[in-house]
């Protein structure tokens, strides 16, 4: 596996730090280390999605929940362009696309939501008994399998790996962006919580080609920064006829919960 200091290419940082602004659009040159295949990494496009917001509408209260649904492939020049769906007075909610020329590849809605006084405190979202970070496995024994991959560093906290057939459709890695300088921490967040392959990938044999279709993730700690090591655990709930829906959970090192959500993946294997 490459090592933390080597160069990875463009970070996510320098990728926004290059952007251009035009009026509520955003552009930005998606480079080949983010690729996935034909398409840029899912997170990317979501992240890239919540940036071009955030750029536009500086005003905006926390992140409480993105929703994005991925149509179309893209890669190289891509532009961002987001509205105002409602505005309230606590709630806030945005539709933005990531489009590649006039062709859509992501679309996605995100709720804004400010605190407000509750008598509800509730946190019944442990994370899993694991071993930390350095007492796990490198994830990947040798190279990374795709190109985006290269931006982050991961271990294996159980669940087995894509394609060596021990699964049991139930994963956990840990992971860490290597370079999460210059990067808002809401969009740090969504850059990171999709980079887990799909949960029944270890139960392959074979490496398969895979495609997020839709994802949705709710932000459950408005403070965390996205840096340092994540825990990222994902359940196969079904797995069918080419299809599989899964919920996903997101925690810090510390074990504070940071994400929740739910994906649905097309599986083509």
């Amino acid at each position: 596996m490459t090592s933390k200091d080597e160069t990875v290419g463009t970070s996510l940082g320098a990728m926004l730090a290059a952007a251009r602004t035009e009026g509520d659009a955003a552009l930005y040159t998606i480079t080949e280390e983010w690729m996935q295949g034909r398409t840029t990494y899912g997170g990317l496009s979501a992240a890239l999605c919540l940036a071009g917001t955030l750029s536009a509408h500086a005003d905006l209260p926390p992140l409480r929940s993105a929703q994005v649904a991925f149509i179309g492939p893209a890669g190289g020049d891509v532009t961002t362009c987001s509205r105002v769906l409602r505005q309230g007075k606590s709630m806030t909610f945005m539709e933005a696309d990531l489009r590649q020329g006039e062709a859509l590849a992501t679309r996605s809605l995100f709720a804004f939501g400010r605190s407000r006084e509750s008598v509800i405190n509730l946190y019944h979202f442990p994370m899993p008994d694991v071993p930390p970070p350095d007492a796990c496995e490198l994830l990947w024994r040798k190279r990374t399998p795709l190109n985006f991959l290269q931006q982050f560093d991961a271990r294996m906290a159980f669940g087995g790996r894509s394609a060596d057939g021990t699964g049991n459709g139930d994963i956990a890695y840990w992971f860490r962006l290597r370079d999460p300088s210059g990067i808002p921490p809401a969009v740090r967040l969504l850059a990171l919580a999709d980079t887990p392959p799909p949960a029944v990938m270890p139960m392959f044999n074979d490496f398969a080609p895979i495609s997020t279709a839709t994802w949705q993730m709710e932000v459950l700690d408005t403070e965390a920064s996205g840096e340092g090591w994540h825990l990222i655990r994902s359940t196969a709930e079904t797995g069918a006829n080419g299809y599989t829906s899964q919920t996903m959970g997101m925690w810090d090192e510390g074990g504070r919960p940071v994400l929740a959500g739910r994906q649905m993946v097309a599986l083509f294997g």
